[in-house]
């Protein structure tokens, strides 16, 4: 019997984020593209300090059209309240995923714990086609997460399928745009390796330590972009957390402004004058 060879997915370029701030002067690093450089993602945000000041206004009521949002913590917390009525908090672990379809209005207003806020949110863009759907929210729970489990370390799932050698485990966000996956991945000192990851998109961003790909090597506060295979093998010196992304590109026209995404300016502009006249959530 013959075994499919796997090619390992290698480093194709390497992004660094960069310092920002949004809703009421939270201090952030981001990264974004929306060229479609990345897609289906458009951006991803780190909130990360121990100083309150830098987060505690957090991010009053604001409105949304055209994709979905995803936000995990890390440390600390967010409520979530939202013009359907949602209403919940997040702690360590947690995750929200908010599919803004034809319009959402949301707030989201930090918590802290002994080491602070540490949080990201995902931006994930949606087709022409689900953009004016109705807008949905969910929170997932630490526990309803599964591990995958190596030598050096694990994999959380929070979205799509994710297997090594002896095992496979599902996320539980299982409608994420652009079959999109989403894992949180701890490594301590040694090697993890990951196989059946043929998606045309697939990201990894370094949010503790080092991670190394080969020779290759992806710091803290930066996202690389990987070249096309089926496995990843990633390794750490020490302790190291990343965020896995993976998914489909929609391979459509991206037009943005603030918080809406859609695929033409027309469209950009009817989403802005439905805000304007209150029609944006009907």
């Amino acid at each position: 019997m013959t075994h499919a060879t796997q090619t390992d997915r290698r480093i194709k370029h390497i992004r660094s984020s960069h310092p920002s701030q949004d809703g009421d002067g939270v201090k952030i690093k981001r990264l974004h593209d929306f060229e479609g450089g990345l897609d289906p993602f458009l951006m991803l945000d780190e909130l990360g300090s121990e100083q309150p000041d830098d987060y505690i206004g957090g991010f009053p009521p604001h409105p949304h059209r055209g994709m979905q949002t995803l936000t995990y913590v890390i440390h600390g917390g967010l409520t979530h309240e939202d013009h359907l009525g949602h209403s919940s908090t997040i702690h360590a672990g947690d995750a929200q995923w908010m599919h803004t379809g034809r319009g959402m209005i949301h707030s989201e207003m930090p918590l802290t714990d002994s080491q602070g806020l540490h949080a990201f949110q995902l931006w994930i863009n949606l087709p022409a086609r689900d953009k004016l759907s109705p807008a949905t929210y969910r929170d997932i729970r630490a526990q309803d997460m599964p591990h995958l489990e190596g030598q050096a370390g694990h994999l959380i799932a929070l979205g799509g399928r994710w297997q090594n050698a002896s095992a496979s485990v599902d996320g539980p966000l299982d409608a994420l745009a652009g079959n999109a996956g989403v894992a949180d991945l701890r490594l301590d000192s040694g090697t993890l390796s990951l196989t059946q990851l043929d998606d045309e998109t697939m990201l990894v961003y370094a949010y503790l330590g080092t991670v190394k790909m080969g020779e290759q090597v992806v710091n803290a506060g930066h996202l690389a972009v990987l070249e096309a295979g089926d496995a990843l093998t990633l390794e750490a010196d020490g302790e190291a957390g990343a965020l896995l992304l993976r998914g489909t590109p929609h391979r459509e026209p991206i037009a943005h402004y603030g918080p809406f995404v859609m695929n033409t300016r027309s469209e950009l502009d009817a989403a802005m004058q439905a805000y304007r006249d209150g029609s944006l959530t009907d």
